[in-house]
C-alpha cells in the first residue's frame, strides 16, 4: 500500500525525517554513516546478521561505544519532549497559535490479554493442534506476579525499571506471569527476547532460560536464534546423557540425564561461579570432557534446551520457561493418519500420539502447559524448500585426492560412518506391484541413533532436493510405528566416507549389494554443488534414483514385488525388527535393570568396530595425501625461486 493510500484511510503523519547514508560492506558486516536532518547529527551504525561478528568487528575497528539502542523516532521524540509510547500522553492546550504545533504521541494499538495467575487455568489443546490463531494479540506485554503464596492473588506487577528498591528481595518474590495464548515462531522469538530483557531489568543477573518440547519441534533452532540476538550460550541437555543409558537406546528416558551434574551447573551459574559443563559425543555414546561456562556482566543469560527442559525437577531452577510444539513432530502424526486412511482405517491424533510418542504424552506434554511462553512451530522443514539440500549423485569413480583438491583445506573435515536404512510401509497401500520410496517411511540407524525421513525427495533435472535436517527419533517411536501396523519391507546397509568444508559436503557411499560406490555432492547453494560436480568431471553421469531403487533393480524380476526384501537379508532384518520392538516396549514402560542380550547388539557392535577401522584408515590416507600435496607445493615454489 502506498503512502497516499494510508493517508486516505485516515492515517496522519506525526513524525518525519530525512536520512542521508554512506555505507561500506566488508562481507562480515556493514558500516554506515547516517545523517538525520531533524536531529542535526551524524550516527555511525554497524550492522550484521550475527551479534558476535558485529561485536568483534567493532573491537577490530577500536570502537568501544557508548552505543545507542534507541531508534531515530525515539531520539526525535525525546528532543521534542514527547514521552515514550508506554507513558500517558501529555495534555496540550488546544488553542491555536503561530507557534510550532506540538507533536502528540500516537496512541498504540494494544489488545491486553486476560492474564492468568493460576497455572490450572491454562488450556492444553495447543499442544495437539499447533495451528495459527485467527485472533492473536497485536501487542503483548510481559508482567510479573508474586511467587509468595500469601500474595498469589494480588494484582499483577507490570515490569519497569522502578519496580522495586530492593532488587534481592524482589528477585525472590516475583516471577513471570504466563502468557495465556500460544504464538507462532516469529512472534514467540520476539516475546522471548522481550521477556529476557524484562528479567534482566527487574531481577538482575543471571537469567536462566529453559526451552522444552518434543523432538523435531524446533527447540534448538529457536535457542540459537535467541542466543544470536541476546549474545549468550546455549547448553543442550543431550550433553548430560549417561553413557550406560545411551547404549540402551534410551534417549527419551528422563533417567538418561545426569540430574546431579545439571543441578550443580545451574547452581554454580546462579551464584555467579564458573562451572564445568559436560561434552557428550553422540557418535561414541560417551562423555569426552568438559568445557568451562561462566555468566558475565556483558551477558548474564544461559539457555538450556532439551526434551525435558521443563520437567519439574529442572524448571524449578529456571527463570523463564518456553515450550515449543509442532514442526516435524506434527508432520509424522499427519503422515501416519494419511497412510492409515489409504488402507481404509482411521486413527485419531490421540491414538497415534499414545503409540508413536508414548514418552511425550506421559512425561513431556504435561509439563509444557506450565510454560511462561508457548510457541507453535508452524514451519515444517520437511515441506519447506528453504531448508533443503541440493544433491548430485553419481556412481562414476573419483579418486580421494581429486575430492580434496576442490575443498577448502583450511576448513576441511572428514569422517567415516556406517548406517542401516529400514523402509517401513503399511500393508494394503495401493501400488502398481512395485515398492516405491513415496509409500515408505525410512528409518536410518547410524551411530546407534535413529533418524527419520518421511518425505520423498523432490527431483529436478539432475538434482535431488531433500530436507536439510535429520529428524532424530527414539527407538520407542520406531516400535510404535511397527505396532500401528507398519512392516519392514526393505533393508540397506552401507558405509560412507564424508568430506566437507562448510560449503560443500561430499559423501562416498559403499552399498553392501552394489558393485561400485556412489558419490553424493550436497550443499544449500545449487550453483556451488553444480560447480563441484563439474570440477570432478561428473557431468553426464548423474542419477536421481534412490538407493532403494538401485538395490531393487539389482534383484531378480520375481523378487521386485511390493515386499522388496532381499531374501539373503530377511533373517537379519527380522532380528533388527524384533530388537526394536523389545527395546521400544521397555523404553515406553519402566525399564528393568536386567536386560536380555539380543543378537542385533552384535550387529551394532560390529558396525562400531568397522567405523573405527574406517576412521583410522581414512585418517592415515588423509595425512599421507596432505603431506604429499605439501611436498609438491614446496618443490614447485623452490623451482620458481631458482628460475
Amino acid at each position: 500500500m502506498t503512502l497516499g493510500g494510508l493517508l486516505a484511510l485516515g492515517y496522519t503523519v506525526v513524525v518525519s525525517y530525512k536520512r542521508a547514508s554512506t555505507s561500506v560492506n566488508n562481507g562480515n558486516g556493514s558500516l554506515s554513516l547516517e545523517n538525520i536532518d531533524s536531529l542535526g547529527e551524524t550516527f555511525m551504525v554497524l550492522r550484521g546478521t550475527d551479534r558476535k561478528t558485529v561485536g568483534e568487528e567493532a573491537l577490530r575497528m577500536g570502537i568501544n561505544g557508548p552505543w545507542i539502542t534507541k531508534s531515530y523516532l525515539e531520539l526525535i521524540l525525546e528532543r521534542k519532549g514527547v514521552p515514550r509510547l508506554n507513558s500517558p500522553p501529555p495534555l496540550f492546550n488546544t488553542s491555536t497559535s503561530n507557534q510550532e504545533r506540538p507533536i502528540v504521541t500516537p496512541r498504540p494499538i494494544r489488545v491486553t490479554p486476560n492474564l492468568v495467575t493460576h497455572l490450572e487455568d491454562l488450556s492444553q489443546p495447543w499442544t495437539r493442534s499447533p495451528t495459527k490463531s485467527k485472533m492473536e494479540p497485536i501487542l503483548a506485554t510481559w508482567h510479573f506476579i508474586s511467587s509468595d503464596p500469601l500474595h498469589a492473588d494480588s494484582s499483577v506487577v507490570e515490569f519497569s525499571h522502578e519496580a522495586t528498591t530492593d532488587p534481592v528481595s524482589f528477585r525472590d518474590t516475583i516471577k513471570l506471569a504466563p502468557m495465556p495464548d500460544s504464538y507462532d515462531l516469529d512472534r514467540g522469538l520476539l516475546l522471548a527476547v522481550q521477556a529476557i530483557q524484562a528479567l534482566l531489568e527487574n531481577k538482575g543477573l543471571p537469567v536462566i532460560v529453559g526451552i522444552g518440547g518434543p523432538s523435531g519441534s524446533g527447540k534448538t533452532s529457536l535457542a540459537h536464534k535467541m542466543a544470536n540476538i541476546v549474545g549468550c550460550e546455549v547448553v543442550s541437555l543431550e550433553s548430560y546423557y549417561k553413557s550406560e543409558q545411551v547404549k540402551d537406546f534410551k534417549y527419551d528416558d528422563f533417567s538418561s540425564l545426569d540430574l546431579s551434574l545439571l543441578s550443580k551447573n545451574i547452581g554454580d551459574i546462579r551464584k555467579g561461579r564458573r562451572t564445568k559443563v559436560p561434552i557428550f559425543d553422540l557418535e561414541t555414546g560417551a562423555r569426552t570432557g568438559f568445557k568451562e561456562l561462566e555468566v558475565s556482566e556483558d551477558c548474564g543469560v544461559i539457555i538450556f534446551e532439551g526434551v525435558y527442559a521443563l520437567h519439574p525437577d529442572i524448571r524449578k531452577s529456571l527463570d523463564f520457561w518456553i515450550a515449543v510444539v509442532g514442526g516435524v513432530h506434527s508432520h509424522l502424526i499427519s503422515r501416519v493418519q494419511r497412510d492409515k486412511s489409504r488402507v481404509g482405517s482411521f486413527l485419531s491424533q490421540n491414538d497415534i500420539m499414545m503409540t508413536v510418542f508414548p514418552m511425550f504424552q506421559q512425561y513431556i506434554e504435561p509439563h509444557l502447559v506450565h510454560a511462561h511462553l508457548k510457541i507453535r512451530n508452524d514451519f515444517d522443514p520437511v515441506l519447506s524448500p528453504e531448508s533443503s539440500l541440493f544433491v548430485l549423485k553419481s556412481n562414476k569413480q573419483v579418486a580421494c585426492e581429486d575430492i580434496l583438491k576442490i575443498l577448502d583445506p583450511e576448513k576441511l573435515f572428514s569422517s567415516a560412518q556406517n548406517f542401516i536404512d529400514i523402509y517401513l510401509r503399511i500393508p494394503g497401500i495401493p501400488t502398481n506391484g512395485q515398492l516405491t520410496e513415496s509409500d515408505c517411511i525410512r528409518v536410518r540407524i547410524c551411530e546407534g541413533r535413529f533418524a527419520l525421513l518421511i518425505r520423498e525427495p523432490i527431483r529436478e533435472g539432475n538434482f535431488i532436493i531433500q530436507p536439510k535436517v535429520d529428524f532424530d527419533i527414539s527407538i520407542s517411536t520406531v516400535a510404535g510405528l511397527l505396532n500401528l501396523g507398519y512392516q519392514a519391507v526393505a533393508y540397506i546397509e552401507a558405509s560412507a566416507f564424508i568430506y566437507q568444508d562448510g560449503k560443500i559436503l561430499i559423501e562416498v557411499d559403499h552399498l553392501q549389494n552394489a558393485p561400485s560406490p556412489y558419490l553424493q555432492i550436497k550443499g544449500v547453494n545449487k550453483e556451488a554443488v553444480a560447480a563441484a560436480g563439474s570440477m570432478l568431471k561428473l557431468d553426464g553421469s548423474y542419477t536421481t534414483k534412490s538407493y532403494l531403487q538401485i538395490i531393487l533393480e539389482r534383484l531378480p524380476a520375481m523378487e521386485r514385488s511390493s515386499s522388496g526384501i532381499n531374501p539373503q537379508q530377511a533373517a537379519r532384518l527380522q532380528e533388527l525388527v524384533e530388537f526394536i520392538q523389545s527395546q521400544g516396549s521397555s523404553s515406553a514402560s519402566e525399564s528393568s535393570p536386567c536386560r536380555e542380550v539380543s543378537p542385533i547388539e552384535g550387529i551394532i557392535e560390529d558396525m562400531q568396530s568397522r567405523i573405527k577401522r574406517l576412521e583410522r584408515w581414512h585418517t592415515i590416507n588423509t595425512v599421507l595425501w596432505t603431506f604429499l600435496m605439501s611436498a609438491l607445493v614446496g618443490y614447485s615454489l623452490y623451482q620458481r625461486r631458482h628460475q
